[in-house]
């Protein structure tokens, strides 16, 4: 069983908390999550890139000149890719980059994903974010006081909408609902912050998955 650094809602330390081991068992499948974070970075990709190839272009319909007698190469239109003003060769157009992944393999990679910052020692567990209004400097004091290493993702029980006033323009900090997290936002961090209500849930999980 993992255990995490505890925290109390002033960053000071506590003891070593256990990490429910429904979420946290230890198995750590690289190749999935290499798969499901190639997936969501694909699945970010707008695909709105267009231009135009030459029967798109404007213009051209007629022959800049004749074909023979003049002493010059044969040309067909104006809008032809050599010329200033026509369309491209194999211009880019839209297209979706859209990769489905089955919910399984998904759910599969988040693990891996929280067992990785688990083993390297990147996850702490917090008190609570006890904030009442958007702070960015009690925030930014806050982090410097539980002074862990990397990038920080906050993951709250529930919907915290001052905390994530409050981290979303410093750079490096990430605030998102517990759940809400994707094995990208996992393996972008460099140090997971839990709040200790969240985790409560998941360990609550675990006697109901097990009589089902």
């Amino acid at each position: 069983m993992y255990q995490a650094p505890y925290f109390k809602s002033d960053g000071s330390p506590g003891d070593e908390v256990p990490l429910p081991e429904l979420l946290f068992d230890g198995v750590v499948n690289e190749a999935v999550l290499h798969q499901v974070v190639t997936a969501y970075m694909a699945n970010q990709r707008q695909g709105s890139v267009s231009r135009k190839n030459r029967s798109a272009a404007v213009g051209g319909s007629r022959k800049p000149w004749r074909q023979k007698g003049t002493g010059r190469a044969r040309q067909g239109t104006i809008r032809a890719v050599q010329w200033r003003g026509g369309g491209l060769a194999f211009p880019p157009m839209p297209k979706s980059w859209r990769v489905r992944v089955p919910k399984r393999v998904r759910a599969l990679a988040r693990r891996s994903a929280f067992n990785s910052r688990a083993e390297a020692g990147r996850i702490a567990v917090i008190e609570g974010f006890d904030f009442d209004a958007p702070k960015t400097r009690r925030l930014v004091e806050l982090l410097e006081t539980i002074d862990v290493p990397g990038k920080f993702l906050l993951l709250t029980h529930g919907v915290n909408k001052d905390l994530y006033l409050s981290g979303r323009n410093l750079p490096g900090v990430r605030v998102l609902p517990f759940g809400g997290e994707s094995p990208y936002d996992l393996v972008w961090s460099g140090t997971v912050i839990i709040e200790e209500g969240a985790l409560a849930e998941v360990s609550a999980e675990a006697p109901e998955r097990g009589e089902s």
